[in-house]
């Protein structure tokens, strides 16, 4: 019911975050640090996510360098920033698309590139301005999108699974033209119950103004892990008929979940590019399924 961590996955966790840890202190500290992961590790249980590691890392980081929580915040408000600016072009070519509800989901997706964790020292504005500049030119499967939009047709309520700060932004933009077409849905957006990495949280999404009802997860974790969701967004996920989940980290805690869920991001790690036999950054639009 998650994409659960393998050897691959511990590998790819230390190396990233005792990356980070020798940028902060003497490699002793670096050292004491690294041990405390692995027995963050081993104190998990065996079917665990990646995503669901962060809040103890969190912790581990605070206790050894202290460091904040919200230790993102600036790389977010950049984000919003960046996006902001750009927005109402986005949405003028969007809205001029032939299909304008399949080009707010090239744009929601190429938004998820915004991912200071996953992409560590690898996310750049100027990238990120370049490959929006082609956005209409991404491919999503058109099959699976086919179904999206026969399903939205006849649904009434519509969960929208949030991923990054900024990337926000462009869901923003996707979901107005989901309810352009079909005005019957109830859309409801979900973001982090807290600090998780560059996650979107309810300040990201006052941030761009989105104009639905927001709720949040009840946790910190960077992903939906659902025996940690809250009250509120338990309800939110059995209640919608359709659950649109973006980003990576949602895909990690969700896949094989059984909800009636379509998953849109861009594939960031080597478990990924293995798991859907594509390139890095290949966008992607697949819809839930049993055996994953």
């Amino acid at each position: 019911m998650s994409v659960n961590l393998d050897a691959q996955c511990l590998q790819c966790h230390l190396r990233r975050n005792v990356e980070t840890a020798r940028t902060l202190g003497t490699e002793e500290q670096a050292t004491a640090f690294a041990k405390d992961l692995m027995r963050l590790y081993l104190s998990m249980p065996a079917q665990t996510s990646s995503p669901e590691l962060s809040p103890g890392t969190t912790a581990l980081f605070r206790e050894h360098y202290g460091l904040d929580a919200d230790r993102f915040r600036a790389e977010k408000q950049a984000s919003n920033a960046f996006v902001l600016e750009r927005m109402d072009a986005i949405r003028s070519r969007v809205e001029a698309a032939e299909d304008p509800v399949y080009a707010g989901l090239q744009f929601a997706v190429l938004g998820n590139y915004i991912d200071f964790s996953a992409l560590q020292g690898e996310v750049s504005f100027d990238t990120l301005a370049e490959m929006l500049a082609q956005g209409e030119k991404i491919s999503l499967d058109r099959e699976v999108y086919g179904a999206l939009c026969g399903q939205l047709a006849q649904a009434r309520r519509l969960l929208y699974l949030t991923d990054n700060a900024g990337e926000i932004g462009f869901d923003r933009i996707c979901a107005e033209e989901i309810r352009r077409r079909f005005p019957q849905l109830q859309i409801t957006f979900c973001v982090r119950g807290g600090p998780a990495m560059n996650d979107a949280t309810r300040e990201d999404a006052a941030a761009v103004a989105l104009p639905f009802p927001v709720i949040d997860n009840g946790n910190t974790v960077p992903g939906t892990a659902l025996p940690l969701l809250g009250a509120q967004a338990r309800r939110a996920m059995e209640q919608a008929d359709v659950i649109l989940s973006k980003g990576q980290g949602n895909a990690e805690t969700l896949l094989g979940c059984g909800y009636n869920i379509y998953y849109a991001f861009l594939v960031k790690c080597d478990r990924f590019i293995r798991l859907f036999g594509k390139p890095k950054l290949t966008p992607m639009l697949v819809r839930e399924r049993s055996g994953w």
